[in-house]
């Protein structure tokens, strides 16, 4: 076996880790369903950059926080800001019983992405592209409609995540530095609200159970880790690899709502779905259907039919 397939074969397991470990989510913050959303929030703020701390310190990679700018910080300020709000959503959406709609944000998230590209970029979508974000919409607009509910928090989770990826888009530091300096200016409010609940009586870290308590703390590593695991994964695999990938995450999430948890599907709301699947269908196909076209053209001499 060849340098290339030990690499594709290493990044395929990278990337399988990453979404199987973001699909599971929904069954580890249940566990703390007895927590405050947003105590939860500033613990998973605190013990990530705990986590990701560690790991610069064994590498020995902090070389880059003596060039930092005043526009680095708060460019990666902007990022932390947009990355807590989706991170307090999504846990608060998953303890109230919300984890289908969880999982509808992250399926229509590169959807979200084509069009901020589009406003914010001056990138051109293709046609085909924009049949497949218009399917979404008409699903939106479905459920809106006829199921009665506008789905704001998959709204919310996809839009933000977007505009965290774009904001990202324009840092350049790198992938664990970049989470590490998020992290890190998020972790001074985060900490002063823990000692505060605490002072208060309110906390769970010191009165909680020991399973709390574990819990609590693991939710920096349960964080970093798929975020860790991804960024090997993207060194080693094509973005269209990726890209087909990244639904391995919120179809498990679904999966665990309707059958792990049994969230309400109705066929009304079903079809909503079906809509915004299927623009998600074409989406992928496309884009699958224009990188098998630019290899061809890579690898045929001009004239081939």
């Amino acid at each position: 076996m060849n340098n290339s397939d030990n690499t594709l074969r290493s990044g395929l397991g990278f990337a399988l880790g990453a979404y199987l470990m973001w699909g599971f989510f929904p069954i580890y913050w249940k566990l703390l369903e007895h927590v405050p959303a947003m105590q939860i929030l500033a613990h998973r703020m605190v013990w990530s950059l705990g986590f990701v701390a560690l790991i610069l310190g064994v590498r020995n990679r902090w070389a880059w926080v003596r060039e930092l700018t005043p526009r680095a910080l708060l460019t990666y300020l902007a990022a932390s800001l947009f990355l807590a709000f989706n991170w307090g959503m999504y846990i608060w959406a998953v303890n109230a019983g919300y984890i289908v709609e969880t999982a509808l944000g992250y399926f229509i998230n590169p959807l979200f992405n084509v069009v901020i590209g589009a406003i914010w970029l001056g990138e051109r979508p293709r046609r085909v592209q924009w049949m497949a974000i218009g399917l979404a919409a008409l699903g939106v607009v479905y459920l809106a409609v006829i199921y009665g509910q506008v789905p704001l928090i998959a709204l919310s989770l996809a839009s933000s995540f977007a505009i965290y990826g774009l904001i990202k888009k324009k840092a350049h530091q790198g992938a664990i530095e970049g989470v590490a300096l998020e992290s890190a200016l998020l972790f001074l409010p985060a900490l002063a609200f823990l000692v505060f609940w605490e002072w208060k009586g309110q906390g769970h870290l010191l009165t909680g159970s020991l399973s709390t308590q574990l819990l609590l703390i693991g939710g920096g590593a349960a964080t970093m880790m798929p975020l860790l695991f991804f960024a090997a994964a993207v060194r080693r695999l094509s973005l269209t690899v990726i890209g087909v990938m990244q639904y391995i995450g919120p179809t498990i999430q679904f999966l665990i709502g309707v059958f792990i948890f049994h969230e309400p599907l109705t066929l009304t709301r079903l079809v909503g779905f079906l809509f915004i699947w299927a623009g998600l269908l074409v989406f992928t196909a496309e884009g699958l259907f224009q990188t098998r076209r630019t290899r061809r053209r890579r690898i045929l001499p001009p004239g081939t039919p």
